[in-house]
This record gives structure tokens, sequence and C-alpha cells, in this order.
């Protein structure tokens, strides 16, 4: 798999990528979501390439205090064979350059493969409760 910055041509597969994926929610248009990434940081929106066809994704930023992972997703057919790894040791060398001191990340609660998976690189549990507020409505 070949690691490379997202481009505006690979939308679609990304998009895809998502959807197939189960990554997709009504309230977040995913396209509103690359448009809002290609603004801020775009270098640090990642995809994974393998005979031509993104299978993975994920979306890394530093708002100066943390560093945040957003969008790690990979294809269903290609999971469980080191590509979400490999993507992320990519996300945290590039953090870790930029002086970033400690990554924040949101898993759904239901996700349980994903909650796995972070722990297993080495993320554990914050004592934090999330919240939110939406400031502009993607619907």
């Amino acid at each position: 798999m070949h690691i490379r910055m997202f481009q505006p041509d690979d939308e679609s597969a990304v998009i895809q990528l998502w959807d197939r994926s189960g990554l997709t929610r009504s309230w977040n248009d995913p396209r509103k979501d690359i448009c809002r990434k290609q603004r801020v940081q775009p270098e640090w929106f990642l995809v994974g390439v393998l005979d031509e066809r993104i299978i993975v994704s994920v979306m890394a930023g530093f708002d100066g205090h943390r560093g945040w992972i957003n969008y790690l997703v990979v294809d269903p057919d290609f999971q469980r064979a080191g590509h979400a790894r490999a993507i992320m040791v990519q996300a945290e060398r590039m953090l870790h350059e930029f002086g970033c001191p400690k990554i924040n990340l949101q898993i759904r609660k239901n996700n349980l493969d994903a909650i796995a998976f972070y722990e297993n690189i080495g993320f554990t549990e914050d004592a934090v409760v999330s919240y939110g507020k939406r400031l502009i409505p993607d619907e």
C-alpha cells in the first residue's frame, strides 16, 4: 500500500469508502467535511492506495494544544492486514514532528472493533465526556 496526501480527484472514491465502511452519518455531509479539511492542514488528509484503489483514509489535525484523528477507515475487504496501523504510523509521525504532545480521537461507544484497534496501538480511554455543538448544519 502506498500512503499519500488526498487529492481533489479522490473525493468520490473516499466518500464511497466511507459509505461502504458505515462511517458516514446523515448529519455530516462528507463533501462538506472534505472541503473543510482542504482549507485547514490539507496535507494531513491521507489516503492509502493499493492497486490504484483507495482502501484507507485518515484526517489528522493539530489545534496547537492537541492532535486529532478523524475519518480513519479501512475498506472492509482489506481490514486486519495492517493498513490502519500503517496510516496511523504516518499520521502520528507528522503530528509528532510538528510538536504535538498528545492525540485525541472520538469513537462511537458501539464500535468495539475500533476501540480494540486503538487500544492495540497504544491509545487509552481518557476520563472525559465528549460534548459537541453544531454551528453550521450540514443537512
